[in-house]
């Protein structure tokens, strides 16, 4: 597990750094076009390092890349919508109950159910009296749950593949394509300096976050990675505060910490533990 701890770390990292530093494109280009735009970015560099073959896939291979790439295109579109109108941390812990809602789903204990309404709680504390709800931007971050749990489910299914990081580097494309129309009709608007800032945020928050998350996928389980995903808030968070000023109210940090403590039990004691090699490499 430590292994895939340090990936999901790089990763969590490198997401949060560079939707820091790309909200601040968010009202010349908008922030679709701004997930668009670094996402085809990220999508020639991988295909140029991992140079993915297109022949001899089966449609279950097939069916994975496309179904990583959907949800790729959708949760950071969603989570790019949302940032751009509650904190960063905030958007961060609301995109990770998604994970929560899956482990959650497919169990049926009353442990798990009491850390459901301990991180509800959470979520209440982050939104109620003096809070930071914000109809539109919490639509966006759940939006965004849905598609990180769908997410987290293919980076196991293409990173546990024979090929994957090929299989990544097609899924881009896949996200690429998708999230295209929100993208194209900015990119001639686009300046010198604003395609440098996409370009370091193509690297920093697409090419290297999610290439770690699918070789700590090869080397885990969704389950573990769901568990590790728990640290995106509180990095958020930080992230938030060191590059955007964004400072958090006690209240609101108080549910950050339910939702993130709650979140992690839930995912973790969803399945038992797995004894197989691959869980043991991690």
């Amino acid at each position: 597990m430590s292994r895939a701890l340090g990936l999901v770390v790089i990763g969590s990292v490198g997401i949060q750094t560079s939707s820091a530093v790309a909200s601040g494109l968010f009202d010349p280009i908008g922030p679709m076009a701004v997930s668009s735009l670094r996402m085809s970015i990220a999508a020639v560099l991988l295909c140029l390092v991992f140079r993915p073959r297109l022949r001899g896939r089966s449609r279950s291979e097939w069916a994975g890349v496309l179904g990583y790439g959907i949800a790729m295109a959708a949760m950071n579109i969603c989570l790019y919508s949302a940032i751009d109108r509650i904190p960063l941390g905030i958007a961060v812990t609301l995109e990770f109950l998604g994970p929560c809602a899956v482990a959650l789903f497919t169990s049926r204990r009353v442990r798990e159910g009491l850390c459901a309404l301990a991180a509800l709680a959470g979520v209440v504390l982050i939104s109620g009296p003096g809070g930071y709800f914000n109809a539109a931007g919490f639509a966006f971050g759940l939006g965004a749950a849905f598609f990180f749990a769908l997410y987290t489910l293919a980076a196991e299914r293409v990173g546990k593949s024979d090929e994957g990081l090929s299989g990544l580097a097609l899924s881009t494309v896949v996200a690429a394509v998708v999230s295209l129309p929100f993208g194209v009709g900015a990119a001639a608007s686009v300046t010198g300096h604003q395609w440098l800032v996409l370009a370091i945020s193509a690297v920093i928050g697409v090419a290297i976050p999610y290439a770690v998350d699918t070789v700590a996928a090869r080397v885990s389980s969704a389950r573990v990675i769901g568990t590790l995903f728990s640290m995106d808030p509180v990095v958020g968070s930080l992230i938030g505060l060191l590059l955007l000023h964004q400072a958090i109210g006690t209240a609101a940090l108080l549910g950050i910490a339910l939702v993130v403590v709650s979140g992690a039990s839930i995912v973790w004691m969803s399945e038992p533990a797995e004894p197989d090699a691959a869980a043991a490499a991690g």
